[in-house]
């Protein structure tokens, strides 16, 4: 019995969907599988009812997942506790960001961080939230800023910033590029180059729901992971995107990012948090919170 099964089983059991927990711990479903059928090999007997519709525990499993929180959570608290008797823990702060908050946030928020205290050194991973999760879980990270999931870890805390304005990138020779605001209608004939949903939920579903709500099939003609990669797509002229307005601050020629009319229900979608693991403490990441906080008016500005 180890504690990546034990986690397996605990994700499962708070989503009752092995993909949804798999994505959450940062694996494959079908890993995430084997991991539960060695948990209950090792115990002999069986923990998870799993059918085509629905996955829920049997009653063993549903007395053997209690007694593994505590286990998860003394071990959890431990690894925790160890981290902060380090001397360097003052030091040094890992922030990881999304690719939008990596290019829009961190150069407005970082030189301020700096001014204030030259004494941290910072070291900045980008990476999409279903990655910089789990990073934070195991340590690998002290703060991030990310897109908060559906399911939320207990562990984590999340704290609401504000939400980024969606534009659309379009080619700087496509009819639309010189409109100062374009709307879904407008695009109805366009094709589309959207995230994968997997990797990326929040902006995959903020453009095909934006075309449900307007009774309009989105035309999906290119899935891209990275905004870098879908914005420099937009500048060969493969189709238009729907991103953040941060996303104009990466550096592809022959784009142009045109403001997007929403109606006010569309408006709130691209949300950003801060996240960093619950009752750890880091005096780091408090002085980084503080600045974040101090700065955040004028950040969701120029979101």
């Amino acid at each position: 019995m180890e504690l990546r099964q034990l986690r397996c089983l605990i994700a499962v059991t708070d989503t009752l969907h092995f993909g949804r927990a798999a994505q959450n711990l940062d694996m494959l479903p079908a890993s995430l599988g084997r991991h539960i059928k060695l948990l209950e090999d090792s115990l002999g007997t069986r923990l998870l009812i799993r059918t085509t519709r629905n996955v829920s525990l049997t009653e063993a499993g549903r007395t053997f997942v209690e007694a593994a929180r505590d286990i998860v959570e003394q071990a959890d608290r431990l690894e925790a506790s160890f981290r902060e008797n380090r001397q360097d823990q003052a030091s040094i702060l890992r922030i990881g960001a999304i690719d939008s908050a990596a290019a829009g946030l961190m150069p407005q928020l970082l030189p301020h961080f700096r001014e204030l205290h030259s004494d941290i050194d910072v070291e900045l991973l980008e990476q999409k939230t279903i990655r910089l999760v789990p990073r934070l879980l195991s340590g690998r990270l002290d703060i991030a800023i990310v897109r908060p999931p559906e399911v939320r870890d207990a562990r984590l805390v999340y704290h609401h910033l504000f939400y980024e304005t969606a534009v659309v990138a379009v080619p700087e020779d496509h009819p639309l590029a010189t409109r100062k605001t374009v709307t879904v209608e407008d695009m109805a004939d366009a094709p589309l180059i959207v995230p994968e949903r997997n990797s990326r939920p929040h902006s995959h579903d903020l453009t095909m729901k934006l075309f449900l709500e307007a009774g309009l099939t989105a035309r999906v003609a290119q899935i891209a992971e990275e905004k870098q990669t879908i914005v420099s797509l937009v500048s060969t002229g493969i189709g238009l995107a729907i991103v953040p307005r941060w996303a104009s601050r990466l550096a592809v020629g022959g784009v142009s990012f045109v403001s997007l009319e929403l109606p006010e229900s569309a408006r709130n979608r691209l949300a950003l948090s801060a996240v960093w693991v619950r009752d750890a403490r880091h005096p780091a990441r408090d002085a980084f919170l503080n600045v974040l906080k101090n700065r955040l008016s004028a950040l969701a500005q120029t979101a």
